[in-house]
């Protein structure tokens, strides 16, 4: 009879002391993400856009003649236009799908809950931090998986055969390697940016319309930088837009891949003069700032809602 006593006891020790693993945390956030609907709702609606992307160039009547004419070429500016796009529209992706993830516990109190069954809130973050990562390389893998059959299909139903893929060279591939490596930096950016504002408002509401008003507003400050030194003649404005993380993310790939290539990318470059460096430092000097204030945050400020 004591025996049976003991081991129940020892049992009902072992199930108030046991708490949620990192990877049991990191488990239920993939679970979250993919059970919620507009999570679907954006892959669709960014396969959309990639799909559409491919269509204008399928049904631009000098295809054919670029194909023909400069196979490279072509395949240069598709690889560009690809990854913008996967930049830009996956960037807005991943911004929502964090600011959810951090802002939802907040909004609706399961923090607390969290919380109440041992799980530490630098382990809560960092377990969603890397659920990110994983949905953000996922991402990328599929949306660069749709891109290589789109313009395959794009190259056969024009010339009516794969040939002008013989024109890739070993150039292409590391080109395109560095171009992916500054979308994977964007995208590693927002997603600390957007954990950021969402630490900061504790809730679903402010980290989605603050993040998502990061980079729209980082970019109009351009215009309104250039009106300054217009009006002060003073080159002092333009020389603070050097600082701007959207325009430094605009403009990375055109001053890290070779200068002959004349790389191209979706977005308005800062009104500076920069390099591929700078845009670098400038990069992680911004995700240490977003990393710091999101951890401390996180750390010192107690759940109390």
């Amino acid at each position: 009879m004591s025996t049976v006593i003991t081991t129940a006891h020892l049992d009902s020790n072992r199930l108030r002391t046991t708490k949620p693993s990192f990877p049991g945390l990191v488990r239920g956030e993939l679970l979250k993400t993919s059970r919620q609907w507009l999570t679907w709702v954006m892959l669709v609606l960014l396969v959309g856009v990639t799909i559409f992307a491919h269509l204008l160039t399928l049904s631009s009547n000098n295809t054919n003649e670029k194909i023909s004419e400069a196979p490279l070429h072509f395949l240069y500016n598709e690889m560009e236009i690809s990854l913008s796009i996967l930049r830009i529209f996956g960037g807005i992706f991943i911004i929502i799908i964090t600011a959810y993830l951090i802002g939802i516990e907040y909004q609706y109190g399961t923090i607390r809950i969290v919380l109440a069954r041992g799980v530490g809130r630098l382990q809560l973050l960092f377990a969603k931090l890397l659920t990110l990562v994983l949905i953000a390389l996922a991402l990328v893998g599929g949306l660069l998986l749709l891109n290589a059959l789109m313009i395959c299909l794009v190259i056969s139903f024009i010339v009516g055969n794969l040939q002008p893929l013989n024109a890739i060279t070993p150039e292409f591939w590391s080109n395109t390697g560095l171009y992916l490596l500054t979308v994977l930096i964007s995208l590693g950016t927002s997603i600390l940016m957007s954990a950021t504002m969402s630490a900061i408002g504790r809730s679903l509401s402010f980290g989605v319309s603050a993040a998502l008003t990061w980079f729209p507003v980082d970019n109009m400050g351009l215009l309104f930088m250039n009106m300054a030194a217009q009006l002060t003649h003073n080159d002092f404005w333009n020389q603070i837009t050097a600082y701007f993380l959207g325009p430094n993310l605009n403009a990375m790939p055109i001053v890290l891949l070779p200068a002959q290539l004349k790389a191209n990318s979706i977005g308005i470059p800062p009104l500076a003069p920069i390099n591929g460096p700078h845009t670098l430092w400038l990069t992680l000097a911004y995700a240490l700032v977003f990393a710091t204030v999101a951890i401390v945050l996180t750390w010192k400020r107690d759940v109390k809602e």
